[in-house]
């Protein structure tokens, strides 16, 4: 089989609703995968479901933008707002990340502890993305590799659903890393708003190779979650859709070596 798909369920651990849909589209759908956020409201939960579908590959969610750091406030201050939560700008964030040595030494450390934290769970580390995908900022990226590297990170998304200089660039470099990269993403273009007939569509004409298509599902919105979002018919599209018999399905460490 030359065509090779994973289909991940981000923010699990973000809210009950989530948790239950990542079971739900698992257990009675096509989903594969889930990237954990270990310092979500419900990541316990999540965590605890996980341990039950050992079929169901587990990744980090890193968050380090709109959410819950792992450090206390008081180590990572240059990171953080008067709430003790993440910065919701990603631009004056990154801003500072890149500027501000200390920003830096502060950002490494939680990322550390974020990957701990995975550790601690006891779940096989499958991939690595971020909220947001805020790792494509360079300074993120480059400590995510560093630092995943010895934690056993062998997977890393580049979310880009075009073909251009930039996606392949990045593809190029973290495969020199040593890490698993899928050679399409599909998810961006229609963020929260993946329908059973874009899913299906994706599906029916996936390309040669490795390709990730990840989604938003939940039961229903749950306190933070985005406004606009068609969570349930994520939910729906993953338990009616039927995948094609030449496409092997599961987490990227099923794929491994594949590149």
């Amino acid at each position: 089989m030359n065509r090779k798909l994973v289909i991940t369920a981000d923010d699990f651990g973000a809210a009950k609703e989530v948790n239950d849909a990542v079971e739900l589209a698992h257990r009675r759908g096509v989903l594969t995968a889930a990237s954990l956020m270990v310092t979500g409201p419900a990541a316990a939960d999540a965590v605890a479901r996980a341990k039950m579908m050992p079929s169901l590959r587990v990744g980090l969610h890193l968050v380090l933008v709109d959410g819950e750091p792992a450090l206390q406030a008081a180590e990572v201050p240059l990171l953080i707002g008067r709430d003790g939560r993440f910065d919701k700008s990603m631009v004056r964030a990154g801003a500072k990340m890149f500027f501000l040595p200390s920003a830096r030494r502060q950002l490494a450390a939680e990322i550390e502890a974020q990957f701990q934290a995975f550790a601690a769970t006891d779940l096989p580390l499958d991939h690595v993305n971020t909220h947001k995908h805020f790792h494509l900022h360079p300074t993120i990226a480059k400590l995510v590799v560093a630092i995943g590297r010895p934690h056993g990170m062998k997977a890393l998304r580049v979310p880009f659903e075009t073909d251009h200089l930039l996606a392949r660039t990045l593809r190029r470099r973290y495969r020199a890393d040593g890490l698993l990269v899928s050679d399409r993403v599909y998810g961006l273009r229609w963020s929260g708003e993946m329908t059973r007939e874009r899913l299906a569509g994706i599906v029916s004409k996936l390309p040669q190779g490795l390709s990730e298509i990840y989604l938003h599902p939940a039961t229903g919105p749950y306190p933070g979650s985005a406004e606009g979002y068609r969570y349930a018919e994520e939910l729906l599209a993953l338990q009616d859709v039927e995948i094609p018999l030449d496409i092997r399905c599961g987490g990227f460490a099923d794929f491994a070596g594949a590149q």
